[in-house]
Formats: C-alpha cells, structure tokens, sequence
C-alpha cells in the first residue's frame, strides 16, 4: 500500500463494477478517501445515482460534500457501450441515449465539481477509449461519445489550467471482464460468427496481442491524480498496449 494520495478525497462514478471499481480500489490503497457513485445498488455503491441526470448528479455531490467535506479528485467513468448496428440500421433512439449518458454523465458532475476543486488544486479524469481515437465499425454512438469526451478533456483542461485544476483522459483499450465479453458477443451475432472469432481479431488489434487488465488503467489514474504529475493537463494517454486499429473482421 503506497501513500502518494494520502488524505486526497475522491469520487468515482460507474464505480460499482469493471474499470471502476478497480479504480476506487488503487485509488483507497493509494491512500485516498473515496466515495464511489453507481447507478446499480447490486453493486453497493456509497451513493446510488443515476450521474447522467441533474438530480442524480446532485443528490451525489450532496454525499460529496457531507462525507468527504470537498474534493481533490473526480474520475468521470461512467460510460455505457450502446447499440451494435450499421449506420442505417441503428435505432436513433439507442444512439441518442449512448451519447447522452456518456457525455451528460461527465459534462454534470465535472460542472458540480468545479466549486469543490477550486477549494484546493484537483484533478479531473475522464476515461474515454480507443475508439475516441480510431474509427469503431459497427459502434458510431459509442465513437462519437468518447470522441467527444476527449475534447471536453482538452476544453476544460484551458478554462480550468489558472485555477490549478488539472483536467486529462485515459483512453483503455479492449479490457477484459464481462463488459468486454457482452461487446463480442453482440459483434458475433451481428456479423453471423462465432464469438472466438471477433475475440481473436480484438487480440490481433493490439501490438502486445492482449486485452488490457482493469489495474493497468487504474493504475494510470492513480499517477495523473497524485503530485507526481502536477504538470500534466490537457493530455490524453493510451493504455492499451498500443491499439492499430479498431477494424475487426
């Protein structure tokens, strides 16, 4: 157990599972006080609320306030994957929701956050993802939205830079878990294969030929919010064994 954000105070959101959970987890062994918002009470967050909403984004900047007294460090990682489909078979309204939570999720709680931040000098991380990098066959919302996130991350990190407020992204690459897994399968039963296949095309993306572990990404996010990168804004880093391409089959 390190101590580089010893008495930091931190909210995860989408950290009742996945990514985010291994993110609160380095976040508290790195010595931060973390309070983790999750929309799915199966997962026994600290404050169960819906992010992408106003009310839902404020009742849990209520919980900030009330049991950590401030904030140091936001990590914006809810995210949801969206629709499977071409461009002209994508039903609207799934496209339209992807890109709602994705970007409503981090735009609300980062506003929220601001006047907490500005209290001290914070740090903002945004997860985005390759494909806010590369173009995503079959995963135009989720493109757009991540696409999306990275330039919020470079926005606000030129509005918030006087205040010390430092603000990045952290693009992962294919992790490993079950959310991985659902995207594959939903790929296969697209395109008519077997789940194997996609896998094994998801694998030959990546120079190192590997999906990434959620502590990896973790990790990274424990870096860009401790002292040791207090000069690092405006940045957006691949942890993702280095992505070629995001074309599949």
């Amino acid at each position: 157990m390190s101590d580089e954000l010893n008495g930091l105070r931190a909210l995860v959101t989408g950290g009742g599972a996945g990514i985010g959970e291994g993110i609160a987890a380095a976040l508290r062994a790195a010595g931060a006080r973390v309070l983790v918002a999750d929309l799915d009470p199966a997962t026994q967050p600290d404050v169960c609320a819906d992010v992408s909403t106003d009310g839902g984004a404020q009742r849990t900047f209520e919980e900030v306030r009330d049991r950590l007294g401030g904030l140091d460090i936001l990590v914006n990682n809810v995210g949801v994957a969206g629709p499977t489909a071409s461009v002209n078979t994508m039903d609207a309204a799934a496209f339209d929701e992807c890109v709602r939570i994705n970007l409503g999720s981090a735009f609300r709680c980062t506003s929220l956050a601001v006047p907490l931040l500005r209290e001290g000098r914070g740090s903002i991380v945004n997860i985005s993802s390759t494909a806010g990098i590369f173009g995503y066959p079959l995963r135009s919302p989720y493109a757009a939205a991540k696409w999306g996130v990275i330039g919020l991350t470079k926005t606000w990190a030129m509005e918030l830079g006087e205040a010390g407020i430092r603000v990045n992204a952290i693009c992962p690459g294919s992790v490993g878990g079950p959310r991985m897994d659902g995207v594959i399968e939903r790929e296969a039963a697209h395109r008519g294969v077997e789940p194997t296949a996609v896998r094994t095309a998801y694998e030959r993306q990546v120079s190192m030929r590997t999906f990434v572990d959620r502590s990896d990404i973790a990790a990274a996010v424990v870096w860009l919010a401790s002292p040791a990168a207090r000069f690092v804004s405006g940045q957006v880093l691949s942890v993702d064994g280095h992505t070629e391409t995001l074309a599949t089959l």
